[in-house]
């Protein structure tokens, strides 16, 4: 079912950034670790890299989603005091089909915590990073396809750089409502469709995809 909402070719393609946002608490990064620890179990390398989490809070997750310990993970508070652009640089240089960052933000805030500046230019220099590998520039020649958690404000719009946005092939929202959580795209350049898909994370070991519905028939 998800391979198909994320686009006509099936699933999430080499190369390109999928943002998704949310409400706090709505099950991002949950989603998208599982979607992660999918694409690893279908024979693909994979990276989590964290900006929110330490190893300690990971072992909560994979209690309840054992697959998520399979997955490579950066925990970028483990490196503090060292230049995150270097740490994300050196764990990215052997290569990855999908990774996931949790999220831009976050990651971003660490770099203007390194280098000063503004966030705006900090993403900026995070963003180049992730264009060197959707082109392939790492050991193994992969096209990396990147998967990003963005925040929204408080009034629900976008909080992303104007680069963010030109770079995004899909863009993903996950939402709660009286039916329960969903996901939609509001744009996604490799098709897929414009469905709202509910889904439950109170599933055994995964999150279950439950129906579809067309985005117009729930508020």
């Amino acid at each position: 079912r998800v391979d198909g909402f994320f686009s006509n070719e099936g699933g999430i393609m080499p190369g390109v950034n999928l943002v998704a946002t949310g409400d706090p608490g709505v099950g991002k990064t949950t989603v998208l670790l599982d979607i992660l620890a999918d694409v690893q179990q279908q024979g693909k390398k994979c990276l989590f890299v964290s900006g929110e989490m330490n190893a300690i809070d990971m072992v909560g997750y994979v209690k309840r989603f054992p697959k998520f310990g399979d997955l490579d993970i950066l925990f970028m508070g483990d490196y503090s005091e060292v230049n995150p652009d270097v740490v994300l640089r050196t764990a990215l240089k052997e290569g990855y089909d999908c990774v996931l960052i949790d999220s831009m933000a976050e990651v971003a805030d660490m770099y203007t915590d390194y280098f000063g500046g503004t966030n705006k230019s900090n993403q900026s220099k995070l963003l180049q990073l992730v264009e060197e590998h959707n082109l392939g520039s790492n050991d193994s020649k992969l096209n990396t396809a990147f998967m990003i958690i963005q925040q929204v404000t408080k009034s629900g719009t976008f909080a992303g750089s104007n680069k963010l946005k030109h770079m995004v092939t899909s863009m993903g929202h996950m939402r709660m409502s009286d039916e329960g959580r969903y996901l939609h795209f509001s744009k996604n350049r490799r098709g897929g469709n414009g469905n709202k898909l509910f889904f439950s994370l109170s599933g055994n070991g995964k999150v279950e995809y439950l129906h579809e519905e067309p985005v117009n028939m729930v508020a």
